[in-house]
């Protein structure tokens, strides 16, 4: 029998307290602001003092996949089973509000906690193919696959997604009645995130000139 995942923000410590209409607890909402991102923010503490690191990372079911040098002092210690906080932040655009105190950003923020896995043999290559496609799908099967020294080298580790919250704000801003007839234009700002042209390395050989498909898929499905 399938055992269901609680909600985001079903915990006492992921449980939304500030702005608390601004908590999501969708699952299918969680797994679609993780899918988008491209980047998330690791958080440990060593001897007492925190550290964050930004990791490339992709989202398979119910995990989320994330790589660094095994040499790696902060990844050694998410091995050994520190207590982790994962984030990822998509930020939709800016509220300009017409006071200081209103102004605000729109945005999807997702948080885990927990503690990694570690992953080895074919699990690891099969994590790091996932990794890859999230980045940019299709490329992992044109590329050189690691080596056995470079896999060596890499550290793979896997966070449930078990404890964890999902804040989503998407509104304009909501000025104080006094406030609106303030001579201050107000509304929302959206960002857009888009690629630019790609530019080539300085001694691609001219025959692997031509710009994979894969590539302008990706372009036109991010923008």
């Amino acid at each position: 029998m399938e055992m269901l995942l609680a909600n985001p923000g079903s915990t006492e410590r992921t449980r939304v307290r500030r702005i608390p209409e601004l908590a999501v607890r969708d699952r299918s909402a969680l797994h679609a602001v993780l899918d988008a991102g491209l980047v998330g923010h690791l958080g440990v503490a060593d001897a007492g003092r925190p550290y964050v690191l930004p990791v490339a990372y992709a989202r398979v079911e119910e995990t989320v996949l994330f790589h660094g040098s095994s040499a790696s002092r902060l990844f050694r210690l998410c091995a050994a089973g520190v207590p982790v906080c994962f984030t990822v932040t998509e930020l939709d655009g800016l509220v300009l509000a017409r006071s200081a105190f209103e102004s605000s950003m729109n945005y999807r923020s997702a948080m885990v906690l927990g503690h990694c896995g570690v992953l080895h043999g074919r699990t690891k290559e099969r994590a790091l193919r996932q990794i890859s496609e999230h980045l940019m799908p299709g490329r992992w099967e044109e590329i050189r696959k690691p080596s056995a020294q470079e896999l060596k080298a890499t550290a793979v580790l896997e966070l449930p997604l078990d404890e964890c919250s999902l804040k989503i704000s998407a509104d304009g801003p909501s000025d104080e009645p006094a406030d609106r007839e303030l001579p201050v234009w107000a509304g929302r700002l959206p960002l857009t995130r888009q690629w630019g042209d790609p530019v080539p390395a300085e001694d691609l050989d001219p025959a692997h000139a031509r710009i994979p498909a894969y590539i302008d898929r990706w372009r036109q499905r991010t923008s």
